[in-house]
């Protein structure tokens, strides 16, 4: 069994022409073409190569058609694929445990009406990670330097994702501004800025109080400046308590990344892209995978 688009899919998201897959399998040019169009079906041996060529193990290529993404708010051609595997593992995840459940609120919803109703103290936003998983979206990494922060809808779930070489700060306020793309907004960072930085409860207080970066302080302030000695800045990324559970369920029975990347048909690399800066240690291999039982996730923020 061949599927023309997962090797449209597997090139994309390594980056690759079909010329230089060409240079690194082998494989002529016009053959994967021929390929991707579904003109010709490649032996299994030639589908080994193409997949040895770009990372993937073959049962990649032989895996059902790949969902899209609906709605996705950028155009660049990587992100529509890690939208496609992180809607894949997020199928996994649901039929390995109780996820909550989407419930953002109507469209184009304001910022302070959507602080009251989700019953957001004054101040400072919680981790905007896990605030988004609370509400049921699910947040995944972009391990593709030149992709930005990018949202998407698929059948209902919305999904975020946030470049890991970001600073602290900069993801944070990428997750409110992708939270307004969700919510329909025109102008998604003027929603963040509003979101993170509510009007009225900025005088006396310090950028790194409301865990942004200055520019973005002074320019919502406008002009408010401050006495007080500034605290200490984000000592660290905003990770996820989902992923983090995920994992740790996972680690207790038995089964281990290595294998929940080989029931995705990926590699172990390709599924730490999509956790990478969300979790706090990387995911390691090895053991022999246990029986996993399927479990509520209660994320409490």
């Amino acid at each position: 069994m061949f599927t023309p688009s997962r090797l449209t899919l597997a090139r994309t998201r390594r980056g690759l022409t079909a010329a230089e897959l060409a240079r690194k399998s082998g494989v002529p040019a016009s053959a994967i073409g021929s390929y991707e169009r579904g003109q010709r079906r490649p032996q299994a041996a030639t589908q080994e190569v193409l997949a040895a060529a770009l990372g993937f193990p073959a049962t990649f290529l032989s895996a059902p058609e790949p969902a899209w993404p609906q709605v996705i708010s950028t155009t660049h051609p990587q992100a529509a694929c890690v939208a496609q595997l992180a809607i894949e593992f997020s199928g996994w995840l649901e039929r390995m445990f109780v996820l909550p459940q989407p419930n953002l609120p109507r469209p184009r919803t304001g910022p302070a009406e959507l602080r009251g109703q989700w019953r957001m103290s004054s101040g400072p936003a919680p981790n905007m990670v896990q605030l988004l998983e609370y509400h049921g979206v699910r947040v995944f990494s972009v391990d593709c330097a030149e992709v930005g922060a990018f949202s998407c809808w698929h059948n209902g779930t919305p999904f975020v994702f946030l470049n890991p070489t970001t600073t602290a700060e900069r993801a944070r306020f990428d997750a409110a501004a992708e939270l307004g793309t969700l919510l329909g907004h025109d102008d998604p960072r003027e929603f963040a800025a509003e979101f993170l930085l509510p009007a009225g409860q900025l005088q006396g207080t310090h950028h790194r109080h409301w865990h942004v970066d200055k520019a973005t302080f002074d320019e919502r302030a406008r002009g408010v400046t401050t006495a007080r000695v500034a605290p200490a800045g984000m000592p660290r990324r905003e990770t996820s308590k989902l992923l983090t559970k995920v994992f740790r369920a996972l680690r207790e029975n038995g089964t281990t990344p290595h294998q929940v990347a080989r029931e995705l048909r990926l590699g172990l690399e390709d599924l730490n892209g999509l956790v990478c800066g969300l979790v706090l240690t990387a995911l390691p291999g090895g053991g022999e995978p246990g029986p996993v039982r399927k479990a509520r996730l209660t994320l409490v923020h």
